[in-house]
């Protein structure tokens, strides 16, 4: 799936790489970690043909990762970089490498296992890694909305299980995922202690944080405030090798219970000013590692033409502003920023946006659009064997099982997503990344 020569496809020596007796590195001292040093030597040979030391949670699955999946990096990725969820410096590596080979990663909000898996497929496809992310509301309905919310439990639980659900099948798909939640506001600020607790008992385990990174969207608080309350979590986050993504201005429409569509209009256009004072306050927390989503007009959802102005101009001025105030020539790009609100935005702002350091965009309302395209595309076709169990245009005495299997519906969903995807990835120059 990858078409690229260069991809190592050695199934025998994976399958050696991913002996039973090779313990995985956080496993305990055991008669399984003695045989583990025994064969150090064929894990050093494997090295050198290019294939990784057992993925740590295909390890634990008992789920071993072979041919093109078990490769230890990419031809054109940087070497940290490699299938499954990238964290610490790998996650800065690949955000480093799209700001200076200009594109963008798109970011995709799941709320079931499908959706990670549709996002998975178009990413494998599209030979680029992928941000797959969860938003409050979409991680309680992933745990299932039968669950009780209070605290957010629900919210936590379904998120956490969505983090090791995307943990375990990225690494089969074989590509690189950045793992994400989505707009966090003060008042959802328990949600997020709740998953952060969740990676700092991965963390202690495992040395590194279940999740790649989180977002914290306090753009509805004043400046100050968002700022000092993002310091603090960055802190913690610092130690755990985590990003924090960090909302300013505001994103105009509905997201997800987020209603800005009474927003002032201001307020969806930041001042590189206020970019420079979010930069200095971030960059000043040791093992900081964080990403600006500044506002420059960009609205949640899918507007009839001309009712969204875009203006990525703000972030050329932004990166020149702190260019400046950071002493660097011309041409630098110091920010890493976001682009919220990706769903129905022309192409050309898209593209100019990733000229001035735009390396991830988040694309919702056009992936729902699609999902529920497949599922009434396949509706309409077979309208005539949904109607009953039993009786169609074949015979009043014919089965339809096969046709309300609810496999059936959701895979044209997945079908009609991945293409869709397939589009994004075009748009944002995240094709044949690998």
């Amino acid at each position: 799936p990858f078409g690229r020569s260069s991809m190592l496809t050695l199934s025998a020596a994976a399958a050696l790489a991913y002996s039973p007796t090779v313990a995985a590195p956080h496993a305990r001292t055991s008669a399984a970690s003695v045989s583990s040093r025994a064969s150090a030597p064929r894990l050093g040979l494997l090295q050198k043909l290019g294939l990784r030391r057992g993925a740590r949670f295909a390890d634990d699955l008992g789920l071993p990762c072979v041919d093109e999946c078990a490769v230890a990096s990419y031809p054109n990725l940087p070497p940290s970089v490699h299938p499954g969820v990238v964290t610490g410096q790998a996650l800065v590596d690949l955000l480093q490498h799209a700001k200076e080979n200009r594109y963008a990663i798109p970011a995709v909000n799941c709320v079931t296992s499908s959706s990670v898996n549709t996002c998975l497929e178009a990413a494998r496809k599209a030979d680029a890694p992928i941000i797959i992310q969860f938003s409050s509301g979409g991680s309680q309905f992933y745990a299932g909305k039968g669950l009780d919310n209070t605290d957010y439990k629900a919210a936590i639980a379904g998120a956490v299980s969505g983090a090791y659900h995307v943990r375990a099948m990225a690494e089969q798909y074989g590509v690189p995922v950045i793992l994400h939640t989505d707009h966090c506001a003060k008042n959802l600020l328990p949600w997020l202690d709740g998953m952060l607790a969740a990676s700092e008992r991965y963390y202690a385990a495992h040395r590194e944080p279940l999740f790649s990174s989180h977002m914290i969207d306090l753009s509805e608080e004043p400046l100050e405030e968002n700022i000092d309350i993002c310091v603090e979590y960055l802190q913690r986050m610092a130690k755990l090798d985590m990003l924090l993504e960090m909302e300013l201005g505001i994103t105009g429409g509905e997201e997800d219970g987020v209603d800005n569509e009474n927003a002032n209009p201001e307020d969806l256009y930041t001042k590189p000013e206020e970019v420079w004072m979010v930069q200095k306050a971030l960059q000043a927390v040791p093992n900081a590692k964080f990403t600006i989503a500044a506002a420059f007009g960009n609205v949640h959802g899918v507007y009839a033409p001309g009712n969204v102005k875009l203006d990525p101009k703000i972030l050329r001025n932004s990166q020149e502003y702190i260019s400046q105030q950071l002493g660097l020539g011309a041409g630098a790009k110091p920010c890493s920023f976001v682009f919220h609100g990706g769903s129905g935005s022309d192409i050309n702002d898209i593209k100019e946006a990733i000229s001035y350091g735009v390396i991830k965009m988040n694309i919702d309302t056009d992936t729902q659009w699609a999902y529920w395209d497949g599922i009434r595309s396949y509706s309409e076709e077979n309208r005539a064997y949904l109607q009953s169990q039993i009786g169609n245009p074949e015979g009043h005495d014919k089965p339809n099982k096969k046709f309300y299997d609810p496999r059936m519906p959701v895979r044209s969903a997945e079908e009609t997503t991945v293409a869709r995807l397939g589009q994004c990835f075009s748009d944002l120059n995240c094709v044949d990344v690998f």
